[in-house]
Order: structure tokens, then C-alpha cells, then sequence
């Protein structure tokens, strides 16, 4: 496989210029040969290069967004999603830009046909460059080094790539680095786990030189040093750590986008207000709305605001539990609002109020923020910006993403702010509505998801233990 990697690059951009190219002809042909035709003033060349340039360059910036070009690095199912999102998008784009132009409503049954081939031909460009690049570049082989602190949570990421990765070996450090380091050169690569700092950086210029994949699972000081800012004062590389959250203005714009935003949606998502909550009274005759205390910025407390998605009293002997992925506490209705993520739109009343923001860290419950910061002292880092309704461990993550790993998530955005980040999130949120691994509760056994990764040890311990004596046999 090594051999073949210097192709890796060329067949994912040849790829990518294949199928972008495609989609634009598709474009070009409906374009030229008819609506141009049927247009009160037509365009000419030049005129006829700018509407399909245009299409063209929004398609690609979706399609960047999205991951619709991500050959070999999303699955299948999620890469054709992620292609036919952008071209729903800028097929509705381009009709909107059709009307503007001539002034009048066309019947969209072209554009509709124009998705349709679009399907087919992203359907096929996806399972053909998909096959050619797994027999080029098969799951890559990795040895898991390991600590005292557990690797269950970063095996089971791993190993749900399938199609990607095979963990074919495990050794503890205690095995001791010359013996890991020539160990690894059978593999190829290393998952280097959570392990004391001057151990895993000893590993990792190990794998350096010899030239070996190193994957590492990072820690918080990590993350506040990655986007460190750097120094060239002296003849001495410096990282300059700040600490000091956003500035001023870039509050007052975060501010000002929120009320922005959240209005406009309001008024757009008018609609869907009153079906919800038709819906959800003539389910049981309870309240609509679902109030909560939660947690925003420098911990302060405040009610969020929810469509109710579970029956009323569903927490009636007063233990604060998370919801399970087959919970018997939700509605109907609730699963539908849950699936969509549509429960959560009442907040954009919360971010009218200020009590949070378009994107920022999910606020957590106090007792359960409480519960996490026994295990993880850091956990009220997240509190350093204003709680939002979409976030990026909600675009990166799961709902049932270990609390450590959440907070890892939100560190990266605070300690990364800015408004094109903002942005950016809010563009990539739509996305992940209708992930079903994105919004899947814990187990249902579990009050919160330190308990539903502690159920994840069993099953894990025993494969660490049964690889790393067919290392000792080996």
C-alpha cells in the first residue's frame, strides 16, 4: 500500500474533477438548451459562461462544506448525501437566480428532473471511484499503544471504520518504547492513546523517523496550544497562549448576527411553531413547551426552552438522566421533533433574550455538569463562551459523545473563534439533521454518558488483551 500512495492525491482530484464536471454539463445542457432559449432576453457566450461559472462555483463551495468530494474518507451512504445537499442547494439557487431574471415563475419540473439524473450519476461516481480507491488503498493496519488511563472509546471510533482501519495489534507501555517503536514498523501506523506526555512525544518522533503514520489522541493543553500564536521576535520559536476569549468586537458582531439570525428564522420557522404545537397538544393535552435550568457563560443559570418531546413528569423521581436510545419517556411526537432536531427550535427565543447564542458550547444541566466535573475538573472550560443552540461538537460530534471528548470539541471552537467559524457551523448544521449517529441517545440503562462510557470498558478490555498476546507469542 505504501507504494501506492504517492497516487492518493491524483485519484481523489481526478475524481473530484470528474464528477464536478459532470454535474456542470448536466447544468449547462438544461441551461442552454432551454431556458435560454425561452427567456425573454436571451444570453449570449460570455452571458452563457457566467450563470453556468456561477453555478459552478457555488456547487464547489457546498460541495467543499458538505464533503461531497471526500472520495475514501466518508462511507457511501454520507458521501451521497453530502452530493445530493449541495445540489439540492444550488439547483434551488440557480431557480431562484432563473425567476430573478426574467421576472416570472417557472414550473420547476426541469430542475427536478436535473436532480434526479444528478442522483444517478453521483449514485455511480460514488460506488465506482469508491472501489477503485479501496483497491488501491486497503484498511490501513494500526497497533493501539496504551496506558494506564483506557483506550475503549477512541477502539470503538476505529473500529466503526471498518472500511478505513483494522486494529491488528495492542501493547501496553509498560512494554517499554524500544520494544513499541519496533513493534510499530510491522503496522501501518500507530494509534498512540491517552498516555503521559514525554512517553507519547518519545513514540511519536520514533514514528517520525521511521516514517510510520502516527495517530494521536490529543489533550487539552494540546488543544490551548495548538492555536497558540506565534512569536518571531527572537531567533527562538515562541507560542503565545492568550487566554483571553474574544474580543469586544468580535462580541458585539456575534451579538448583532444572533439577533440577526434569529429572527429571520423565527419568522421562517413561523410554520412548523404551530404544526409542532397542534402535534404535541393533541398528544396528551400537556404543555407545549418544556422548560429547564441550564448552564451558559461564567456557569450562569437560565431556563432553556424546548418543544416537549417526552411525557409530562418524565424525570417525576427526581433524578437528572440524559435520554436513552430507546426511551420509553418519548413521545411520538418526540421522536419525530428528536430525529429532526426540531425540539430545540424554541431557543432561538433564548438567544432573542441573550441568554444564548446561534453557535457556541450546548448548554448542560447543573446537575449533570456537576457529575462531569467529579471525573473531568475542566469540564467548566466550555462555560468560557455563551451556550448555543448548534455547536462544534454538534457538527463534529454525536449526541452520545464521551463528556472528555465534548469538551475537547468546544475547547477547539472557543480557543478558534471567529465569525467565518460561526458561519461556517451554521452552514454545516443542516447537514447533520437527518444523521441518525448524530442525534442516537446513550444506552438506556445510562443516567449520563460518564456511565454509558463506563459500559463501553468490558467490551473493549478483552480485545486490547487478546491482541497483545498474539504480540507476545508473535
Amino acid at each position: 500500500m505504501k507504494n501506492n500512495e504517492r497516487y492518493k492525491r491524483l485519484i481523489k482530484t481526478c475524481a473530484a474533477v470528474i464528477i464536478v464536471a459532470v454535474e456542470v454539463l448536466l447544468y449547462w445542457c438544461v441551461w442552454t438548451g432551454y431556458y435560454n432559449r425561452i427567456i425573454e432576453i436571451p444570453f449570449w457566450r460570455r452571458g452563457n459562461w457566467l450563470i453556468v461559472g456561477l453555478y459552478g462555483a457555488i456547487l464547489l463551495f457546498f460541495l467543499n462544506t458538505y464533503g461531497g468530494l471526500r472520495i475514501g474518507y466518508l462511507r457511501h451512504g454520507n458521501l451521497i448525501y453530502s452530493q445530493m445537499l449541495s445540489i439540492v442547494l444550488v439547483n434551488i439557487f440557480a431557480y431562484l437566480e432563473l425567476v430573478l431574471i426574467d421576472k416570472k415563475l417557472y414550473a420547476p419540473w426541469l430542475f427536478l428532473l436535473l436532480t434526479a439524473v444528478d442522483f444517478i450519476v453521483v449514485v455511480a461516481w460514488v460506488f465506482i471511484f469508491q472501489a477503485v480507491y479501496a483497491t488501491l488503498f486497503p484498511p490501513r493496519s494500526l497497533l493501539v499503544v496504551y496506558g494506564d488511563k483506557p483506550v475503549f472509546s477512541i477502539w470503538k471510533k476505529f473500529n466503526s471504520r471498518d472500511d478505513k482501519y483494522v486494529i491488528s495489534g495492542a501493547i501496553s507501555l509498560n512494554r517499554g518504547i524500544d520494544h513499541i517503536l519496533h513493534e510499530a514498523g510491522k503496522y501501518g501506523g500507530v494509534i498512540v492513546g491517552d498516555i503521559p506526555s514525554h512517553e507519547r512525544n518519545i513514540i511519536i518522533k520514533g514514528c517520525y523517523d521511521q516514517g510510520i503514520r502516527a495517530y494521536a489522541v490529543p489533550k487539552l493543553s494540546d488543544i490551548l496550544m495548538r492555536s497558540a500564536t506565534e512569536l518571531n521576535l527572537f531567533d527562538t520559536q515562541l507560542l503565545l497562549s492568550k487566554n483571553e476569549g474574544p474580543q469586544i468586537d468580535q462580541l458585539f458582531i456575534k451579538r448583532v448576527l444572533d439577533i440577526i439570525i434569529a429572527s429571520m428564522m423565527l419568522i421562517f420557522t413561523l410554520p412548523i411553531f404551530v404544526l409542532a404545537a397542534i402535534a404535541i397538544y393533541t398528544t396528551d393535552r400537556g404543555p407545549i413547551f418544556f422548560r429547564q435550568k441550564r448552564l451558559t457563560v461564567n456557569g450562569k443559570e437560565f431556563d432553556i426552552l424546548k418543544f416537549r418531546s417526552m411525557v409530562v413528569d418524565a424525570e417525576k423521581d427526581g433524578v437528572a438522566r440524559l435520554a436513552g436510545q430507546k426511551d420509553h419517556r418519548i413521545t411520538k411526537v418526540g421522536k419525530v421533533l428528536r430525529s429532526t432536531r426540531l425540539d430545540e427550535l424554541p431557543q432561538l427565543l433564548n438567544i432573542l433574550r441573550g441568554e444564548m447564542s446561534m453557535v457556541g458550547p450546548r448548554p448542560e444541566r447543573p446537575e449533570i455538569a456537576a457529575e462531569y466535573k467529579k471525573e473531568i475538573p475542566e469540564f467548566d472550560f466550555r462555560l468560557k463562551m455563551k451556550a448555543g443552540l448548534t455547536g462544534y461538537a454538534q457538527v463534529y460530534g454525536k449526541y452520545n459523545t464521551t463528556p472528555y471528548d465534548k469538551l475537547k470539541l468546544d475547547l477547539t471552537y472557543i480557543r478558534n473563534y471567529s465569525m467565518w467559524l460561526d458561519l461556517k457551523l451554521m452552514i454545516l448544521t443542516p447537514k447533520i439533521l437527518f444523521i441518525k449517529e448524530s442525534t442516537e441517545g446513550i444506552e438506556d440503562d445510562a443516567l449520563n454518558a460518564l456511565i454509558h462510557t463506563e459500559n463501553l470498558k468490558e467490551e473493549i478490555y478483552g480485545k486490547v488483551q487478546n491482541l497483545e498476546e498474539k504480540i507476545g507469542r508473535g
